[in-house]
């Protein structure tokens, strides 16, 4: 039997608790498939030592968008991100970042993507302290947006594409999450005012050295996203007065942001408050498995 026909399903806790029964689904259609060693960790050292111990089989995580990110940071720091595909099976109530990935929020479609989908390499941005963002940066540190929709409607990936193969020319999961931060930014949070606000009312943002805006213009907010490969999208939203203040935006491969304490949100996750952290691209360092052709959320 091949080495990739050999899963090691690791499901979490939260998973197991929240929906058992999207969780057995996906273990009975996995199972039928492959051959499957399932962990159920108990907690995050239980999650870590699975992963470590897993051999040569290709581990799938069963789980949210936080479950996800822990995977992908374990692997980064064993310094095994490079070399090893993961798969996911989303299940639990925080999904917008698997479904922003390409990954299909449905169980049934979700465990046939793992037996016949194909790795994608994804860019990733990692901070100063070693922490990663695999979808979007928000800062201030906005509430996550609304669940995706039951059975949206998702192309083959421009932005990733298989081992050995060229880039498909179709619109793809980076795409998706600009469009969706556009959505973010279309709702604006309240206005800032001086330092009372929900927020950091003066930052300096600089892209690849180059400073976008400066601590004399409050802001209202920074958006970053992967862009092009091995690119990050930044937008940065002046404060108004009257009028509305044009966006600015700039694209780079290096993010620094300083200025007073501020909180950020990256994929799921609030951090801070911290004075300054720089983001860097590291182009195709993950690899996930995707659809081959079209997504279905059903």
């Amino acid at each position: 039997m091949a080495t990739s026909d050999q899963l090691l399903v690791v499901i979490d806790p939260v998973a197991r608790h929240s929906d058992g029964e999207s969780v057995r689904i996906a273990k009975d259609v996995l199972s039928a498939g492959a051959a499957t060693k399932i962990c159920l960790p108990e907690g995050p050292e239980e999650f870590a030592r699975a992963l470590a111990r897993r051999g040569s089989r290709r581990p799938v995580v069963v789980g949210d968008d936080r479950a996800l990110l822990r995977a992908v940071t374990l692997l980064h720091r064993r310094r095994e991100l490079g070399a090893t595909g993961l798969s996911l099976v989303p299940v639990g109530a925080s999904l917008s970042l698997a479904w922003s990935l390409g990954v299909p929020t449905g169980a049934v479609a979700a465990a046939r993507a793992v037996l016949d989908g194909v790795e994608r390499r994804l860019d990733l941005l990692v901070d100063d302290s070693d922490g990663l963002v695999l979808g979007d940066l928000r800062i201030p540190s906005l509430p996550a947006a609304a669940p995706a929709p039951a059975s949206p409607p998702v192309p083959s990936g421009r932005r990733a594409s298989p081992a050995g193969a060229e880039p498909s020319p179709a619109p793809g999961p980076w795409l998706r999450m600009r469009r969706s931060l556009v959505r973010t930014l279309a709702a604006r949070p309240p206005r800032l005012s001086g330092r009372s606000g929900p927020g950091p009312s003066r930052l300096r943002v600089e892209v690849d050295g180059v400073t976008l805006v400066d601590l004399d213009q409050p802001v209202e907010g920074v958006c970053v996203a992967p862009g092009n490969p091995g690119v990050a999208e930044v937008e940065v939203r002046p404060v108004s007065v009257g009028a509305e203040a044009t966006a600015l935006r700039a694209s780079g491969r290096k993010v620094t942001v300083s200025g007073a304490d501020f909180r950020y949100r990256a994929d799921a996750v609030v951090a801070g408050p911290v004075r300054t952290r720089t983001w860097v691209v590291r182009e195709a360092a993950w690899g996930l498995t995707l659809p081959a052709t079209g997504v279905s959320g059903v």
